[in-house]
């Protein structure tokens, strides 16, 4: 067998070759690498048409996707302010926990429409927010008055303002409204980042007077389907704020029972809700009375709460009501057949603590300074006027609605709204007609309430009834008869 003595220097020419190209090919990547930059970004430029058109449906889409998570930054640093929680457009309400290292004392729970806030304050919660409980605490809400424009309102109402019910006329945008920014991508998705104004659309805009925002072109980052998924400017202080929008964690909000409560289907009433709608004045004469709390949120310094005995029998109320962030006083309140009467008088720090609000004094503090009047003064008069005249003339079924059923110590009720000489009221009744709550419609749109539990009243809540005078006998045995009032003799 013949042996090829030329095969090893063949081998060893192939591998130098090799080995030279393997060389040359690393050389060139690495001068390749050195010398690469990234392609520049394509500068901003007018919208497109289709970018025009996306842009002026991005917020009656979101309006259409009816309500999202969100994630809201107000400030930056040591005074930044987190939201987390989520908005029902459709609503609108708004269901947050504030934090962050600036919230102060806007730290704590949050509920709010496009009109008002309501707050459950709670100074010690963690400076990282979560989100809030699905079921809202149903105790320690109050109303808020906040700066309009700035903080958590200045939040709100940008929060509010992402949605509409229309578009935003495209024509604008499309001749210099707008701009086109850059590209993104978030959460996988490509987005376009897009700038113009965020202005008011729709009759809920706000007035011209009262901007949204501070910032004239805030940005917008926006998919394919016309998608809100973050915006970012500023409100009209100057603080920076950015929204990012989940639409995967989207539950519906539980309003507190000041914005109505959990949403039901409201429709009308059945015969046997008619009647035992008809029979509640005669239920209610049947037992003694009952005892009452009194949660009223009539105003940012009128958080009032309080607590004593209603009769239907005797015609009387009578409760002492205090207001959350008044220390050291509070109000008699006494509703009887003449009227009301009112008396200011002091009290210790312990009923400013958490809990149920205090009964009055048995017997009426007779020398209190009460100041009397025949009508209701404010809502809350209004609110127990109505509890009292719930004993008389059943409530017109034919303008009345079921809005959904709910539990109230521990039975099933049935909540009744009837409107009645531009009042709205709400009657908690359960199957024997009795009721367990009254609820009115506040002028600022939110529910005071009053809740009511059957039993013996303690004695001195009703005046006792005056004896019949007896006739005084006249000389020699002749009885004498009742001195007529002057004027009718």
């Amino acid at each position: 067998m013949d042996v090829d003595e030329s095969a090893p220097g063949r081998r060893r020419t192939a591998l130098v070759a090799l080995g030279v190209v393997a060389a040359t090919s690393a050389a060139a990547l690495v001068a390749a690498l050195l010398s690469w930059a990234p392609a520049p970004a394509e500068p901003a430029r007018a919208l497109t048409g289709d970018e025009a058109e996306r842009l002026a449906a991005v917020r009656v889409t979101t309006y259409r996707d009816v309500r999202a998570g969100v994630r809201v930054a107000v400030g930056t640093g040591a005074g930044r302010t987190d939201l987390v929680g989520w908005v029902d457009w459709s609503r609108p309400l708004a269901y947050l926990q504030v934090g962050g290292p600036g919230a102060g004392q806007d730290r704590g729970l949050v509920q709010a429409t496009r009109s008002v806030v309501v707050q459950r304050p709670d100074p010690t919660a963690i400076v990282t927010p979560a989100r809030p409980p699905l079921v809202p605490p149903g105790d320690r809400w109050r109303l808020r008055d906040l700066p309009s424009g700035r903080g958590l309102a200045g939040a709100l109402a940008v929060l509010f303002a992402l949605a509409a019910d229309r578009a935003e006329p495209a024509e604008p945008l499309r001749a210099g409204g707008g701009r086109w920014i850059g590209r993104d991508t978030l959460g996988g998705d490509p987005v376009d980042v897009l700038q113009a104004a965020l202005r008011p659309v729709g009759p809920t805009a706000a007035p011209a007077d009262h901007p949204v925002a501070g910032d004239a072109d805030p940005r917008w980052w926006v998919d394919r389907d016309a998608r809100l998924r973050r915006w970012a400017g500023r409100l009209v202080d100057g603080t920076p704020i950015t929204v990012e929008l989940d639409r995967i964690d989207r539950p519906t909000p539980w309003p507190v029972d000041a914005l109505g409560g959990r949403p039901g289907l409201p429709r009308a009433l059945t015969d046997e809700e008619v009647a035992r709608l008809g029979r509640l004045a005669t239920r209610l004469h049947t037992g003694p009375g009952a005892a009452v709390t009194v949660t009223a949120p009539l105003g940012s310094a009128a958080n009032l709460r309080g607590a004593g005995w209603l009769s239907w029998s005797g015609g009387v109320a009578y409760l002492s009501v205090s207001e959350l962030d008044t220390l050291g006083r509070r109000t008699l309140l006494r509703r009887d057949r003449a009227g009301f009467g009112r008396a200011d008088v002091p009290v210790g720090p312990d009923l400013a603590a958490p809990g149920p609000p205090s009964v009055p004094p048995l017997p009426p503090p007779a020398q209190a300074g009460w100041r009397i009047g025949g009508q209701p003064t404010d809502g809350l008069d209004v609110l127990v006027d109505a509890a009292l005249r719930a004993g008389g003339p059943a409530p017109a079924s034919s303008t009345a609605i079921r809005v959904r059923g709910d539990r109230r110590a521990g039975r099933p009720v049935d909540v009744f709204e009837v409107r009645h000489q531009g009042q709205r009221l709400r009657y908690w009744l359960d199957r024997s007609s009795f009721l367990h709550r009254l609820e009115l419609r506040t002028p600022g749109g939110l529910w005071a309430q009053l809740d009511l539990s059957p039993g013996p009243l303690p004695a001195g809540v009703v005046p006792p009834r005056p004896k019949p005078s007896r006739p005084r006998p006249g000389p020699a045995g002749v009885t004498a008869r009742p001195t007529a009032p002057a004027g009718r003799r």
